[in-house]
């Protein structure tokens, strides 16, 4: 399975796992680096000290690749570069914001730069910034999320299309079948988010993993988008949402229904009432708790069985 992308990470396979807050701590990030694929902790949760903490600790625990995922909105993202800079994290997948502003300073530094997007427009700026690849993110993935609604599907063959550099694909992945679909598609990896967020490393709390396992088909939707659109596990929380959006309720009103430290509330603390669940729609095809390693090998299995299906049936 080696390409570009597992060329430009030094990876085992083309998969990255997603750096999704209170869910990516340095246990994912090490156990998905072990695995054979590019772990990453995500900074959108963390302190600067804390993110310092999991840095270090992941290092402890594994030899190969793994990165950070950076919200470029962060309050203290200055800091958080310089701490990125100074325990030589190698690779930077940079989110929510203008890619120009830090790439080429990244990359002086020696560090890979990937940006995540979610429409072509974004994409060709985030190509013109100079990063070393992008991540193509449809309407399926959980959390924050394009206002756009374009499908995994239609996303990645129109990037395709347009940008030259390496493209990974994210949002609706999280078997060998979804991730062979995306290759055929155009994309040269896959990152995967809700699927390792029900893992038994990740740092969610229970509660969370649970309702991820026992949540069916429908039970997600996109929410909050007088705000900033997020894909919401349907509980409580998302109910007074849906209800404050469905009468018109203006963006103050909004933000004080959300209130702070609701996702913490709900993904890290398992409030599964009053919390913020953010996850994709994949979540209706994940049945249990598995580790990393278990959920790495039947991903990879169930691709090559795909594939060799496909290439045999295109023979008779």
């Amino acid at each position: 399975m080696q390409n570009r992308i597992t060329s430009l990470f030094g990876t085992e396979y083309p998969i990255v796992q997603a750096g999704m807050i209170w869910c990516s701590g340095w246990r994912l990030a090490a156990a998905a680096a072990n695995a054979g694929c590019l772990g990453l902790i995500g900074a959108g949760s963390m302190y600067p000290d804390v993110l310092r903490e999991h840095i270090q600790k992941c290092k402890q625990a594994t030899k190969k690749p793994f990165g950070v995922n950076v919200p470029m909105l962060y309050p203290k993202i200055e800091e958080i570069i310089q701490i990125i800079v100074e325990e030589g994290v190698k690779v930077v997948f940079s989110s929510a914001g203008n890619p120009k502003t830090w790439t080429s300073f990244l990359q002086e530094k020696g560090i890979t730069v990937v940006h995540v997007v979610s429409n072509l427009k974004f994409a060709l700026k985030a190509q013109e910034a100079g990063v070393d690849a992008i991540v193509a993110e449809g309407f399926e993935a959980g959390g924050h999320n394009g206002r756009e609604e374009t499908t995994t599907m239609v996303l990645i063959p129109m990037l395709r299309e347009a940008v030259q550099i390496p493209l990974i694909a994210a949002g609706g992945i999280g078997s060998g079948p979804s991730m062979l679909a995306a290759m055929a598609l155009g994309a040269e990896g896959v990152q995967i988010g809700s699927r390792f967020a029900a893992s038994a490393e990740s740092s969610a709390h229970e509660n969370f993993k649970n309702a991820i396992v026992a949540a069916g088909d429908g039970e997600t939707q996109l929410s909050l988008k007088g705000l900033t659109p997020v894909r919401l596990l349907k509980n409580k929380f998302f109910q007074q949402v849906f209800e404050a959006e469905q009468r018109g309720a203006s963006k103050e009103e909004l933000q004080e229904i959300l209130g702070r430290a609701r996702a913490k509330r709900g993904m890290f603390e398992g409030d599964l009432d009053e919390g913020e669940l953010e996850i994709g729609q994949i979540s209706g095809s994940i049945h249990s708790v598995q580790t990393v390693d278990e959920i790495v090998r039947t991903i990879v299995n169930d691709y090559q069985k795909s594939l060799n299906m496909l290439c045999n049936s295109s023979k008779g």
